[in-house]
């Protein structure tokens, strides 16, 4: 049975720096309550207007013609892969968290330049997914990116869990203090440039991990996901034990880089 996927315009009620490079956004609209059942952590679909626009102009389905119809190039918005950090229903209000890395990019951009009332796409799988699951210890490693999905699990790790969660910032100004009730390690590195290159594969190499009863959550750049996996594989972790996340490749726009990133993570 095919997944539905839910598909709305929701629109800007507020923003704000949790640090210098971490814009969090709070969307509002009374289609909210469809992504109910969609779990925090999960990657969805963002649809961003394109410089100018205001308005979210999506594909429509034709079922008389059973074709696409495509809004005018100068209107059709660029997607990108985001995180669902947050819902609450009540409010009627979900959260997604940017990176800030400048207006060269299209979320970026937005995040930096949104006001109140600005629209934004949002389409996610109408399914409650387990991020992870219950062992007693954990691996967790990340670079900015990262964030939303590593604080989902993090909140959600119970007290009798543990282990070490590593992750990758521009400095020490965009650490955050992040919440969980499991007894887990935080390592923070600092790399003013992750374009340019990573420690966290060679950081993670050189730490001693629990041998059963474990798994690893690891989400970053192309080739630093590509490292660890081939780490922990020749350390003896089964496929099972870890997932391992692209979320984008240095020098190459998500859209480009999509095929190569989805075939690396199905190694």
């Amino acid at each position: 049975m095919k997944t539905r996927i839910i598909r709305n315009v929701l629109r800007l009620k507020r923003k704000e720096y949790l640090t210098p490079h971490l814009i969090r956004v709070t969307l509002e609209g009374d289609a909210v309550a469809e992504y109910k059942d969609c779990t925090p952590g999960n990657n969805n679909k963002i649809f961003i207007p394109p410089a100018g626009v205001k308005e979210v102009h999506f594909p429509e389905y034709n079922e008389e013609l059973e074709i696409w119809l495509h809004p005018e190039p100068h209107l059709v918005p660029a997607v990108r892969t985001y995180t669902h950090r947050a819902i609450d229903l009540e409010k009627g209000e979900m959260v997604i968290d940017f990176v800030h890395h400048g207006e060269n990019g299209p979320a970026s951009r937005w995040a930096i330049q949104a006001q109140p009332g600005d629209e934004l796409g949002v389409a996610m799988k109408a399914v409650t997914k387990e991020l992870y699951p219950r062992v007693g210890q954990y691996l967790l490693a990340g670079d900015a990116t990262a964030l939303p999905v590593l604080s989902c699990i993090l909140e959600s790790l119970p007290a009798t869990a543990g282990g070490v969660c590593v992750i990758e910032v521009q400095g020490p100004e965009d650490e955050l203090s992040l919440e969980t009730r499991a007894d887990i390690r935080f390592l923070w590195l600092h790399n003013p440039h992750p374009e340019e290159g990573s420690a966290l594969a060679a950081t993670v190499r050189g730490l001693e991990l629990a041998e059963s009863g474990r798994f690893a959550y690891i989400a970053a750049e192309y080739r630093t996901v590509k490292a660890l996996r081939e780490h922990l594989r020749e350390a003896g972790w089964a496929k099972e034990e870890f997932y391992a996340f692209s979320y984008w490749k240095a020098g190459v726009a998500e859209d480009q880089s999509a095929q190569e990133r989805r075939a690396e993570r199905e190694r």
